[in-house]
């Protein structure tokens, strides 16, 4: 981490992770341009909170690593502005070159590779159903061949709890508990850069590079603008039930659809803070 001397107010309290040894983007076929959307669909507000910020390309990030059995070479290490986790470029041995999320510990010059025989060492890749009970793993597919999608974030993983009639019991950074296919793939290790929950940016003007406007509390606004509003002077909610500027209610109402399918795979559910 890299903290900051109080020379301003904005200064003060600032903390980064320290980026020394991540590279520029050195191959221009694996970005693409992104338009800012400012939190619109049809030119209507659909997220509030969003716009502005710094012009960003998107990385294309293989989350398949489909080439088995075909060993691939670290080239670099980069910093991605649209996730949290780094991501390191590789060049297979038939020269394509892709990006990939770069798991802890991984150097440039080490070696990686995908399919079903390969050892369960960090960064490389195999079917959850041939990952020893216990191991970490991050980057997880919930369809066979759709690609990783859950586990992705800095300094996640996810333990293998045990391998039971064809589903891998995975214990997920949320504590919950789920089963998965054992023929689906997942990555071997913990997601790089966990140092990220330590972030502090220290001034509004930095959330505002990165696309975020103000946020107003319920409670300062008016009683035609928000069911908090109203009142004399500076009051909380009282005794009202907390709500959304839409009436609905928040804070710990669960919202999950009962007739998800998915929850039949869910043997335990998260722990919720009280």
């Amino acid at each position: 981490m890299k903290v900051y001397n109080p020379t301003s107010p904005g200064r003060r309290g600032m903390k980064r992770v320290d980026r020394k040894g991540l590279t520029k983007p050195s191959v221009d076929k694996l970005l693409k341009p992104m338009k800012s959307q400012a939190g619109r669909s049809g030119g209507k507000i659909t997220v509030r909170h969003r716009g502005g910020g710094v012009k960003r390309k998107y990385r294309l990030v293989d989350f398949r690593q489909h080439k088995t059995g075909v060993p691939a070479e670290v080239l670099a290490l980069e910093y991605d502005p649209n996730r949290t986790a780094f991501i390191a470029l590789i060049r297979y041995q038939d020269d394509e070159v892709a990006y990939i999320i770069a798991p802890q510990h991984l150097k440039v010059g080490d070696q990686i590779v995908s399919g079903d025989q390969v050892k369960p060492q960090p960064g490389n890749r195999l079917p959850l159903g041939k990952i020893p009970v216990g191991s970490l793993v991050y980057n997880i597919e919930l369809k066979i061949g759709r690609g990783g999608q859950m586990v992705r974030a800095a300094g996640t993983s996810a333990q293998i709890l045990a391998q039971e009639g064809g589903y891998t019991h995975l214990k997920m950074p949320s504590t919950e508990i789920r089963k998965v296919r054992q023929e689906c793939a997942a990555t071997i290790g913990q997601v790089s850069n966990p140092q990220h929950r330590f972030t502090n940016l220290g001034k509004a003007g930095v959330s505002r590079k990165k696309g975020r406007r103000p946020v107003v509390r319920g409670s300062a606004m008016a009683a035609v603008d928000h069911p908090h509003g109203g009142g004399e002077g500076r009051t909380g909610i009282g005794l009202k039930h907390p709500k959304t500027k839409w009436g609905r209610p928040a804070y710990g109402v669960k919202t999950r659809n009962k007739r998800k399918a998915s929850s039949k795979l869910i043997l335990k559910r998260r722990k919720t803070k009280r």
